[in-house]
């Protein structure tokens, strides 16, 4: 049995779609853990026995006081803890989760049209193409100057789509297919995983220095705290800043692409238009930019609702694209 065919077998496809979650399930529980970590080992009993014995609560108003202090600390902690934690599983979700954006039906082709294509020479077939898009709002072109088709999917590619080998169909605006998420990143969640990264950081930072504390209490062994406590908080302080350094520079990345209104696929091959590759064809300036993917309503800039510009199918140019180009 050939590799090809042993991918086809429905048990090996099954097997490997149910493996591509694993990094959404790892992502999950880690997340879980931090939680109890966090708000129960860190909160409830760390903060209350830091102070609690730092009290020497022989008094009423010495204990009372004490006790004030544990649910102003404790408050201080939860609620922008729990605030940012539901802004991160909510983009995180609706990022998995939220629609996909495939090219409209004026892009596909008949199968009378697919098979007149394969049995037509290049200049044959790509004068076809040219005749079916005449109608198309597409400014993109291939290598050879000629209007990008997707075999498999049977379409017209709209400009700035991609097919993805992975999911198995042609996205609208692709950026990349991201494991961490189980789905590509395109048009329709591009929003959403901007803001996971930017909840991400933030929470991982939030973490890290509210955590700060009562990690150097477990490293000068004040004894002020629980064994199962200190083993929490001090992987609890591990794994924030761990993932803070590495979700902030892909977060840096994508906040440059925003910027430039460029996405992954597009800053490591240049869209190509009949004057040639042009990296800057839809940079319209970082405000605009911005405004394309987040909308023009600030309300909706930070909680993961779709705002973004425009269909994914047309897209607004930063200059003229009719200037002629020698394609090779």
């Amino acid at each position: 049995m050939g590799l090809s065919s042993c991918m086809r077998n429905p048990v090996v496809v099954f097997c490997l779609q149910l493996f591509r979650w694993v990094p959404v399930v790892f992502i999950s529980v880690v997340v879980l853990w931090s939680y109890y970590a966090y708000v129960f080992e860190l909160c409830f009993f760390s903060v209350q026995s830091y102070i609690e014995k730092g009290a020497v609560a022989e008094e009423f108003v010495v204990a009372f006081y004490a006790l004030l202090k544990i649910l102003f600390r404790s408050a201080v902690y939860l609620i922008p803890y729990h605030l940012i934690v539901i802004l991160f599983m909510w983009s995180y979700w609706k990022t998995i989760f939220s629609t996909v954006y495939t090219a409209p039906p004026l892009f596909s082709i008949s199968s009378s049209d697919v098979t007149r294509l394969r049995q037509g020479n290049l200049e044959a077939t790509s004068g076809f193409i040219a005749e079916l898009t005449n109608s198309l709002p597409v400014r993109c072109r291939n290598k050879d100057g000629g209007l990008r088709y997707c075999e498999k999917c049977q379409i017209i590619k709209p400009d700035r789509a991609h097919h993805c080998s992975i999911c198995g169909i042609c996205l609208l605006k692709m950026d990349h297919h991201c494991p961490w998420v189980n789905t590509c990143v395109h048009f329709g969640n591009y929003k959403f995983f901007i803001l996971f990264l930017g909840y991400a950081w933030i929470m991982c930072l939030f973490i890290a220095l509210t955590d700060l504390k009562y990690f150097v209490a477990f490293w000068t062994d004040e004894g002020r705290m629980q064994k199962k406590s200190q083993f929490h908080i001090m992987f609890l302080f591990f794994v924030a800043c761990m993932f803070f350094f590495s979700v902030s520079s892909l977060f840096s990345y994508h906040l440059w692409l925003t910027s430039k209104n460029r996405t992954t696929l597009e800053s490591f091959r240049a869209p190509i238009f009949s004057h040639g590759p042009d990296k800057e064809g839809f940079n319209l300036g970082t405000t605009r930019n911005f405004r394309e993917i987040f909308g023009d309503s600030p309300f909706y800039w930070l909680i993961p609702v779709f705002s973004s510009r425009g269909d994914g199918v047309s897209f607004p140019l930063a200059r003229d694209q009719t200037a002629a180009y020698h394609f090779p």
